[in-house]
This record gives C-alpha cells, structure tokens and sequence, in this order.
C-alpha cells in the first residue's frame, strides 16, 4: 500500500529556514504530481507547492513564492520543501500527497494518497 512519511517539522524564529522531506513507499515516478500542503487551526487545507515528476516543473501558491522551493531526488525516492524566510503565517501541519493521475495540482480531492503530517511553527 501506498505510504507517504514527512519530517524535517519543527520549531523556529520567523525569518529562519526548515527542510522538509517527504519519503514514498512507492515510486514517485508513478505520480503525476508531488505535492506540499499545509493546514492553519480554524483554517482550509491548501496548496502550497508541486512537482511534475516525469518533468520537474513546479508550481507555488503566491503566499509563498520565492521563498519556497520543491524538489524531488530519484535516487532516494523523496521529495523536499526548502522553506526560507518562515514567517508567522507560515504556521501549520505541513502534509505531503501523491496523485496518480494529472489535474490541478492545488486541488485536495484530487490527491489519493496523504502522508501524516508534520508540525511547522515560526514565531515573531
């Protein structure tokens, strides 16, 4: 069965970096898309970054361009979120999903498959 593990959560100073890292029990090469999204208390789940991963091209929510970037690497089978400058509002589970088959990227019924999660704070 298909499974999605992240981490590299955690907490730090707004301004700061994180990394996170999102490992698949499958081949990420069988995924259309990667994607990074993210959920606030009291707020929508959302979009925050993909990856084609037969091509590499990527997509960004506007919240976060240029100071996020994703990436995936073959050979370990993951894909990773370099986050830099965290702000406040950058607060929230981070999860990573698959999709088997194209559509909107930033669509969350589109994704089948959802990791569990993990915690990014960045305080003031």
């Amino acid at each position: 069965q298909v499974q999605l593990v992240e981490s590299g959560g955690g907490s730090v100073q707004a301004g700061g970096s994180l990394r996170l890292s999102c490992a698949a029990s499958g081949y990420i090469m069988n995924y259309n898309f990667m994607g990074w999204f993210r959920q606030a208390p009291g707020k929508e789940r959302e979009g925050v970054a993909a990856i084609v991963t037969s091509s590499g091209r990527t997509y960004y929510s506007d919240s976060v361009k240029g100071r996020f970037t994703i990436s995936q690497d073959n050979a370990k089978n993951t894909v990773s979120l370099q986050m830099n400058s965290l702000k406040p509002e950058d607060t929230a589970r981070y999860y990573c999903a698959a999709v088997l088959s194209a559509g909107n990227w930033a669509s969350v019924p589109g994704y089948k498959y959802w990791g569990q999660g993990t915690l990014v704070t960045a305080s003031s």
